[in-house]
């Protein structure tokens, strides 16, 4: 059990180099077309945790707190109708289409702004969209990215627990996003904590539309509202292989389906769109070139080591077992020792979704 003092040293790692500063006005309506066109037809999509996730150690791990008290951890916990696909990654655009969407010189301008450094480059680009939807997640982290620790080769587990340990700043890799919104659900906002999660929260306030803001959400816990109504948030027939997709027949419709079975269907007014542009920033060319080259990288390995002498040192003994990054009960060790427990508060006007048993 973590001690009061812990739990606050461990929320103030959870800030951000600067609050969000939210900019309007972020697509041209070209841009959105196009944006939109590409989930209309380059689909179908899968949800995001069973792209992302094994088990629900794995997510819970990525998330600041745990389970409610009564249900046992399972994935089918979490499971809300919000889907996934990737525009960009490893610093290339995907869709040609769209190239002025990602290598965007205002945004690169933004992101060296944010953190007042030399450099940026855009590194990926993705979407999250859904119809009406509950928001059960407490707070989560963004994955963060060290050298030679990444999502790109680390499960997204690894690199939040890294994270929210604090111990590894020397090898973070500094972020900044452009995450933009396209909702206009009058009620649906995004909130966050700017000051950790154990100081109040603050909201991006609705209506979003074609507003966003940029931010270093690797460090900030933050997340969603959710959005539309209460009785159409989590349709029914909702399952891991469920999948999202544009209607072939009518541009302003979007089905979910399980195989050929349509579970529900959504006009394009009822979307909530997030379009996540994320860069990466150095702040002078000698950190460039220390990131490039490769010459003062993490691993994996040396990850998990360092954390757990850290904890040894705390007197929490952990054994590294063969398997560490898919050990259910190691991944749950690791992330319960630098877990704060959740956010201390949610805004009146944006609760956590009620959960549900399966």
């Amino acid at each position: 059990m973590l001690t009061d003092e812990r739990r606050m040293a461990l929320s103030d790692v959870l800030r951000p180099a600067a609050p969000p500063r939210e900019i309007e006005n972020v697509y041209t309506d070209d841009q959105r077309e196009r944006l939109l066109d590409v989930v209309r037809t380059e689909g179908p999509w899968k949800l995001i945790i069973a792209q992302h996730f094994a088990s629900a150690d794995e997510l819970i791990a990525t998330m600041s707190g745990a389970f409610p008290d009564g249900f046992t951890p399972s994935l089918n916990l979490f499971l809300t109708p919000t889907f996934r696909g990737y525009l960009a990654n490893y610093g290339a655009v995907l869709y040609p289409q769209l190239h002025d969407c990602f290598y965007n010189e205002r945004f690169v301008e933004l992101a060296k702004n944010y953190w007042n450094a030399e450099y940026a480059k855009p590194q990926m680009m993705l979407f999250n969209i859904n119809g009406p939807c509950a928001n059960r997640d407490p707070g989560h982290l963004d994955s963060p990215s060290f050298r030679g620790v990444r999502y790109e080769n680390a499960p997204t587990w690894l690199c939040s627990v890294m994270g929210k340990s604090g111990l590894f700043g020397d090898y973070l890799i500094k972020m900044a996003q452009v995450i933009t919104w396209f909702s206009l659900d009058t009620a649906s906002g995004f909130t966050y904590w700017p000051d950790g999660p154990l100081r109040p929260p603050q909201r991006v306030l609705p209506p979003i539309y074609n507003r966003g803001v940029v931010v270093q959400n690797e460090m900030m816990v933050h997340r969603g509202e959710a959005n539309g109504p209460l009785d159409r948030q989590i349709p029914a027939g909702l399952a891991f292989d469920t999948v999202f997709a544009g209607d072939a027949t009518d541009r302003d419709q979007w089905l979910l389906k399980n195989g050929d079975d349509v579970i529900a269907r959504h006009h394009t007014d009822e979307l909530r769109f997030l379009v996540h542009w994320s860069a990466e920033v150095f702040a002078d060319y000698d950190e460039l070139k220390k990131n490039m080259e490769g010459s003062d990288d993490m691993t994996v390995e040396k990850a998990i080591d360092i954390m757990v002498d850290d904890l040894e040192g705390k007197g929490i003994k952990l054994d590294i077992p063969g398997e560490p990054l898919h050990d259910p009960a190691f991944i749950s060790a690791l992330n319960a020792a630098y877990d704060l427990g959740g956010p201390a508060a949610y805004p009146e006007e944006a609760p956590l979704s009620a959960f549900q048993p399966a």
